[in-house]
């Protein structure tokens, strides 16, 4: 009984934070919305709608971070930016698409951090550790 409770909750807030993710990304895109809550929900945004993580999900404990901590809490900043009368009918214009977009800035960032990540990796065992212990 207790089970099925938490799981209708959990089910009603994941449902919740989808709709306010397509909110944020409509605010985002309204000229209404704030400089500083535009630029949040912008981010927050195109990440969550990104079709790939930061931290991808098969890294244990990490990977799920972002799901669980970043996600939310960056949603959290950005409804509180974003003034509520504006939050209602962006909610509302949330609930009445049948999809969801995609956010293709999200990947491209994510992918650029990727590429620029694996670039100082490479850099770092390259030229810096491989340099150092070739030299000796």
């Amino acid at each position: 009984m207790v089970f099925s409770a938490f799981l209708e909750n959990a089910k009603r807030w994941a449902r919740q934070i989808k709709r306010d993710v397509v909110a944020l990304w409509i605010a985002a895109r309204d000229r209404r919305t704030p400089l500083a809550a535009k630029l949040v929900a912008g981010a927050v945004a195109a990440y969550a709608l990104s079709p790939i993580d930061l931290i991808p999900d098969f890294i244990p404990v990490f990977g799920y971070l972002d799901d669980l901590l970043i996600v939310p809490l960056g949603i959290l900043l950005a409804v509180k930016l974003v003034p509520v009368g504006l939050m209602v009918e962006f909610r509302a214009a949330a609930a009445r698409r049948e999809s969801r977009p995609v956010s293709r800035v999200g990947l491209a960032v994510i992918i650029a951090i990727w590429l620029c990540a694996a670039a100082l990796i490479i850099w770092w065992i390259w030229g810096g550790a491989l340099g150092r212990w070739t030299a000796r």
